[in-house]
């Protein structure tokens, strides 16, 4: 892990390896997705995760979220919440399960809890 007890990482210059994304789950455009694991509390996984403009969907899992760059709107396919513009700073709480729609328009930076 990249994030040691007493340790520091400076997120926004963290480099993530960026892939493009399955056809399936791409709507528009040709946006690049990755992460990076920084470490793990009790059990629960620490990282930054990052998604280039375009549109996407994806199947969430139990997550909160700090954005630390970039703009966004996440539609809930599913119904299960209204949709949310999202940009630095904002902190957003996902549940397994539910579907979603990011339509990016400047590349999204997270930290995640999951």
């Amino acid at each position: 892990m990249l994030l040691e007890p007493g340790r520091s990482v400076a997120v926004g210059e963290l480099s993530v390896p960026l892939e493009a994304l399955p056809d399936s789950q791409v709507e528009s455009g040709s946006p690049l997705a990755g992460a990076v694991a920084l470490t793990e509390v009790g059990g629960v996984e620490v990282g930054v995760w990052e998604h280039t403009p375009g549109v996407s969907t994806d199947v969430e899992a139990d997550e909160v979220f700090v954005v630390l760059s970039g703009r966004a709107t996440i539609d809930f396919t599913d119904g299960s919440a209204p949709a949310l513009v999202v940009g630095p700073g904002s902190i957003v709480r996902l549940t397994e399960g539910q579907t979603t729609r990011w339509t990016v328009t400047e590349t999204l930076r997270k930290v995640y809890i999951a």
